[in-house]
Order: structure tokens, then C-alpha cells, then sequence
């Protein structure tokens, strides 16, 4: 379970943060059952999470940095910022997990800073449970419908 994380258009509240074999972080939402609008005001929480600014009084002899980078950078200010990988699972009364997924992609291509400032990717758990989450199994927003794996997603800007 993830902590509450301070923006200007509300706090943010991660489903889950997890380390990636290459040392950096990215951070997870399941979604069984939030509709459309409210999973896109999500990702531009995630855009206004992106720069806001670092709790407390900071360092005078460090560079200043992000909310995000003091939490989950460690001292790399070169990181990129985590990206949000969505994960559709089954629901009752509720489109198929594919059918959502497909759907989301279409509406979070809307998001001014998705594909530079905030890479989404997104896949089905019956994908993640069937091959694996280092497997070809996210599909990133507004980059068609290729799969990739965790370690070919491209970077943040």
C-alpha cells in the first residue's frame, strides 16, 4: 500500500510503487472498477505530481528537486520520472479487461503530457498472471498496439 503524495490539483494516491530490476521505480494502478473520467483525472494527478514541489525546507547545497525525486529518485536528478503502469482486471457488471484497456488508451492520449512528461502503459492481469510483468505485455499509451517489456519502455523526458 502507497501513501498520499501531495499536488496542486489534489493528492495523489498510488495503488502500489515497485521496484524495477534496473534499480529505478515505477508505480501501479489495478483497476477493477473506476470509470473512464475518473481514471484519466488519476493521470493528470500523476502530470501535477510530476512537479510538485519537495516537502520540508530542503538543502541549500543540493540542487532543488520534485516531491517525486526526493521520495523515489534517490540522488540521480537525471532519473526520469516513474512511469504509471495500469493493470485491467475482470469486474463484475463491468467491460472485459481488453475492452477497458483499449478504451483508456483512447481517452489518456488526451492528457497533455502523456508520451514526454509521463509515460502510461498498460496491460490485462490475465496478460501479467499468464506470462509475467518482464514479458511483452504493456502496451503504451499512444504508441499502437505493440507489447513491450518493462525494460524497453521508453523514458520520460
Amino acid at each position: 500500500m502507497e501513501v498520499a503524495h501531495p499536488t496542486p490539483a489534489d493528492s495523489l494516491v498510488p495503488d502500489g510503487v515497485v521496484l524495477l530490476a534496473d534499480g529505478s521505480r515505477a508505480f501501479v494502478e489495478i483497476d477493477r472498477t473506476m470509470s473512464y473520467a475518473r481514471l484519466v483525472a488519476k493521470l493528470e494527478r500523476y502530470d501535477a505530481y510530476r512537479n510538485a514541489p519537495a516537502s520540508g525546507r530542503g538543502n541549500a547545497a543540493r540542487a532543488p528537486r520534485s516531491h517525486w525525486q526526493e521520495t523515489y529518485a534517490g540522488p540521480s536528478l537525471d532519473r526520469p520520472f516513474p512511469p504509471v503502469l495500469f493493470v485491467f482486471a475482470p469486474a463484475p457488471r463491468r467491460a472485459a479487461p481488453a475492452t477497458r484497456e483499449a478504451a483508456f488508451h483512447q481517452r489518456a492520449q488526451r492528457v497533455h503530457s502523456v508520451n514526454y512528461r509521463i509515460i502510461v502503459a498498460t496491460t490485462t492481469l490475465a496478460q501479467l498472471t499468464r506470462k509475467g510483468p518482464d514479458q511483452p505485455v504493456w502496451r503504451v499509451v499512444g504508441h499502437g498496439e505493440d507489447r513491450l517489456t518493462l525494460a524497453t519502455l521508453p523514458k520520460a523526458r
